[in-house]
């Protein structure tokens, strides 16, 4: 992969991009008075200048992370890779935006998908289609891989926790790489890792022992889809940020494909969940 220019913008933060979000723009002359749509420098006009904003204010980072996604799950099976998550945006507490698509297509062989703070993944998938971009107008035929994207998010993820305003997400990155499933995670820090089946958020401990019992590499998709759809029903009975409306992402050598948003069967008529307090002293 390309060395790219790297910005440092006062006005879009650090972060690795590509040339046309790290394109300077020079500064208004002496005489101009800047206004809060014309940043003083290193962004097109009428994007907000976080200083301008702020009255001029000490930089403020985010600390708290507002609109969030929950757990992304993903496994590798025979024939390809498979992640999944639901489209749930919370506002704090508050089940807010129930359509939020979080598994997203980067290329033919690569799909990524995102918990954590929606907007920081929506700048992500900025630079990611940049980067694509870039692929397309070189119109060679090459893309990017599944493990050079992998790569790409790690750096960009490490670079803004090295400048103290991180990126307040965890990312799955699936895809096809010589005919191998690759199936990896990244930390909102830039820790990252691979593995034959991942979970990020609450699914680490709700759907990932299921998955170290039930899973093997050469499992068929058939069985796939039946783990990950365990997987995910145990994560709605337990985690509620998470809503009953769910995406599967594959990625197999005809490509890849994200489906429609769909609902499990459930059933609440558990006797533990009839009584949740049966056993436990001091609850109610």
């Amino acid at each position: 992969m390309f060395l790219r220019p790297t910005s440092h913008s006062a006005a879009l933060g650090p972060g690795c991009a590509g040339p046309p979000l790290a394109q300077h723009t020079p500064a208004p002359p002496e005489n101009v008075a800047p206004t809060l749509q014309v940043p003083l420098e290193g962004a097109a006009a009428f994007m907000v200048d976080p200083q301008m904003a702020a009255g001029h204010a000490p930089k403020k980072h985010t600390s708290t992370p507002y609109v969030t996604g929950t757990s992304v799950l993903g496994i590798t099976y025979k024939d390809g890779v498979m992640i999944a998550a639901d489209t749930l945006g919370s506002y704090g507490s508050t089940k807010r935006y129930k359509s939020f698509e979080r598994l997203r297509k980067i290329n033919d062989s690569t799909v990524i998908g995102a918990g954590g703070e929606l907007s920081d993944f929506q700048y992500l998938l900025t630079l990611l289609d940049e980067l694509t971009t870039e692929d397309f107008v070189e119109n060679d035929g090459a893309s990017l891989s599944p493990k050079e994207l992998f790569s790409y998010l790690s750096r960009v993820l490490y670079n803004r926790r090295s400048k103290m305003d991180p990126l307040w997400n965890s990312i799955v990155v699936a895809g096809l790489q010589d005919e191998k499933p690759f199936l990896g995670t990244i930390s909102m820090l830039g820790v990252h890792f691979h593995d034959e089946h991942i979970a990020t958020g609450f699914g680490q401990m709700l759907a990932r022992p299921l998955f170290r019992e039930r899973h093997h590499p050469d499992m068929s998709e058939e069985d796939a889809v039946k783990l990950m759809h365990e997987g995910l029903r145990v994560c709605y009975y337990r985690d509620k940020q998470t809503t009953n409306k769910f995406q599967i992402a594959t990625v197999t050598k005809n490509g890849t494909s994200i489906s429609e948003p769909f609902a499990l069967d459930t059933q609440w008529g558990y006797k533990a969940f009839q009584e949740p307090g049966a056993g436990a002293v001091g609850t109610w």
